[in-house]
């Protein structure tokens, strides 16, 4: 039997990210995770996962020691930190200043453990974060720091400085076999001679749907918070796949009520999902009015089964908490299969068996990939003062 890679999880959750990875060929040895609920999540399924809470007073070293491995031994460190917003103290600043941020934590880490690949996965609000925000008594001063996309140019130059290869880009996981649109910014690193070939869609033809999803557990009990009796009302007269528009005109503004006259298209409003497409993306909760997720046919939001399956969680995964704790754990966690799809990537390269990228979009945004973003962002930034920071 093949030894299984060895791999550190941060800020993991529900562990979704996490089972991805261990489908495409790692093993788990510890998880550092502060939420009660998914700590007893984490602890209900992966008993001898070593388990740590409070990444800001964790000690790297305490973790390695702790698997009996050292520096550079692990094979791959995995996570996804929080984006906070950074300091807007003053104009200059040094890292010293960003120490509580849970970015420069992760980076931290890296820099402890000294993985051969590490993963960082993110909200695409990433690729538009800003170091800073210069306050307004500086004038018209204007440095990289407060351009955005500095943070993801910030942690691109720290992890070369480690020693690291990066590579990254914008992913719709719909484009790689989960039944879902949703978005993350998934950065990698590696050790070796060359980058990470970005990985190409495997699914763009072919789209995995609702149907796909939850279509054969339709006869089992499902366990759901109840819609509004407003959201009842509406959504009687609305069937698959259709939104507030697709109410009689008469209704429209008394259903929507002072959301009416918000700009945009409010496409979450009343909204059934359809059969034959994939879920737009699943929020923390399912029945907030602006992002409604109710079932395309019944009288009622997703169920905590429904939101596992669209997120690929293993049908007897056990999950703690209330049902509001569960559908939380379950919105926030990365899809399984787009965990798989960048565990692969990293096995594929370390095999030797990479696939050079194509031309091939892996979202719907142009110039997300690291060498045009990055290019893009030196070419805009070139003739403004660099930050004190490197």
């Amino acid at each position: 039997m093949r030894k299984k890679l060895k791999a550190i999880s941060l800020f993991s959750g529900a562990m979704g990210l996490d089972l991805g990875l261990e489908k495409a060929g790692f093993d788990v040895l510890a998880c550092v995770e502060n939420d009660k609920h998914c700590i007893e999540t984490i602890t209900n399924n992966r008993p001898a996962v070593k388990l740590y809470n409070d990444i800001s007073s964790v000690d790297p070293q305490d973790v390695l020691k702790d698997l009996g491995l050292v520096s550079g031994s692990v094979d791959l460190v995995a996570g996804g930190p929080p984006c906070q917003a950074f300091s807007t103290a003053g104009r200059r600043r040094s890292l010293d200043d960003f120490r509580g941020n849970l970015i420069i934590r992760y980076l931290e880490f890296i820099s402890e453990i000294k993985p051969k690949y590490f993963i960082l996965e993110n909200v695409r609000g990433l690729l538009s974060a800003k170091l800073a925000n210069t306050p307004p008594e500086y004038g018209d001063y204007s440095s990289v720091e407060d351009t955005p996309g500095s943070v993801i140019w910030f942690l691109t130059e720290e992890f070369k400085k480690l020693g690291y290869k990066i590579s990254f880009s914008l992913f719709d996981a719909s484009l790689y076999g989960v039944p879902q649109r949703r978005e993350r910014v998934i950065i990698f690193g590696t050790l070796g001679d060359e980058e990470i070939e970005i990985p190409q869609p495997t699914t763009a033809l072919n789209l995995k749907t609702v149907r796909d999803a939850i279509g054969d557990i339709q006869s089992i009990k499902h366990d759901y918070l109840p819609l509004g009796k407003k959201q009842t009302e509406y959504l009687s007269l609305l069937k698959a796949g259709q939104y507030w528009k697709h109410l009689p005109e008469h209704l429209q503004e008394e259903a929507m009520g002072k959301s009416f006259l918000l700009g945009g298209g409010k496409t979450g409003f009343y909204r059934r999902l359809s059969w034959d497409k994939p879920s737009p993306t699943l929020v923390t909760h399912p029945t907030m009015p602006a992002t409604l997720l109710a079932h395309p046919e019944l009288m009622r939001p997703l169920s905590i089964q429904e939101y596992a399956r669209i997120q690929m969680f293993p049908d007897d995964w056990k999950f703690s908490g209330k049902l509001t704790d569960i559908y939380k754990q379950i919105g926030n966690a990365v899809p399984v299969g787009l965990g798989l799809m960048a565990g692969t990537a990293i096995v594929n390269h370390k095999k030797r068996t990479q696939k050079k990228a194509s031309a091939q979009k892996t979202s719907r945004y142009n110039r997300t990939s690291h060498k045009e973003f990055l290019s893009d962002f030196r070419n805009a930034n070139i003739k403004k003062p660099q930050p004190a920071l490197f």
